[in-house]
């Protein structure tokens, strides 16, 4: 069952969403992500987005519809899971009006519930370790092609965004990450200070 910290916290509404894909990649520092499981709940605080705005060539969307693409054209409050790098999966929050790609990457976040459950997953016993990076976080909180799509504003949806559990500390905005294009664009996101935030520290600045 959950406990008091995540059984309190308030799910989202899509009108709370800023329709705009480097406004809400700032406005989700801080909330919660929360993953309802069989064996119980994982939640954690978002502490590192980036966003895939239109017309980003780094973006999924930027050479139009495809099967594989179709669900970073949902409404903004969607989720997009896809397969990269040949091994994990990456969990995106769509950004834009229906039939407008855009997509923001959650990078990390800090464990806040079903640490136990999220440490197994990844088979790792440091804290910092569990959800730092968009592939650990994944596999932590059991993120995989069949939550695709799914309505993270919903009271039906197995994954949803929540409030904050406690007000984000102060936002950096940095380069992104492991990219070809488009690389030097400040679209990346994350709390400062936040010892669970990805990537190389130089850039924490």
């Amino acid at each position: 069952m959950p406990d008091e910290t995540t059984r309190r916290v308030r799910r989202l509404r899509r009108s709370e969403l800023p329709v705009d894909t480097v406004e809400l990649a700032r406005y989700l520092i801080g909330k919660t992500l929360v993953r309802d499981l069989s064996v119980g709940r994982v939640s954690g605080r978002i502490v590192e987005t980036e966003a895939y705005p239109i017309g980003d060539a780094a973006g999924h969307a930027f050479r139009g519809q495809t099967l594989r693409n179709k669900s970073v054209f949902l409404a903004h409050g969607h989720a997009y899971v896809h397969f990269t790098y040949g091994s994990c999966w990456l969990v995106n929050v769509t950004s834009e009006e229906f039939g407008v790609g855009g997509a923001v990457l959650i990078r990390a976040i800090e464990p806040v519930e079903g640490v136990p459950i999220m440490s197994h997953n990844r088979g790792v016993s440091r804290l910092r370790d569990i959800a730092r990076g968009p592939g650990r976080l994944t596999a932590a909180m059991e993120i995989d092609k069949q939550l695709d799509s799914v309505d993270l504003c919903s009271y039906e949806s197995p994954l949803w965004l929540g409030a904050a559990v406690r007000p984000a500390g102060p936002i950096g905005v940095t380069t992104r990450i492991g990219l070809s294009k488009e690389a030097h664009r400040k679209l990346r996101f994350y709390e400062r200070g936040s010892p669970f935030v990805s990537g190389p520290r130089r850039l924490l600045v």
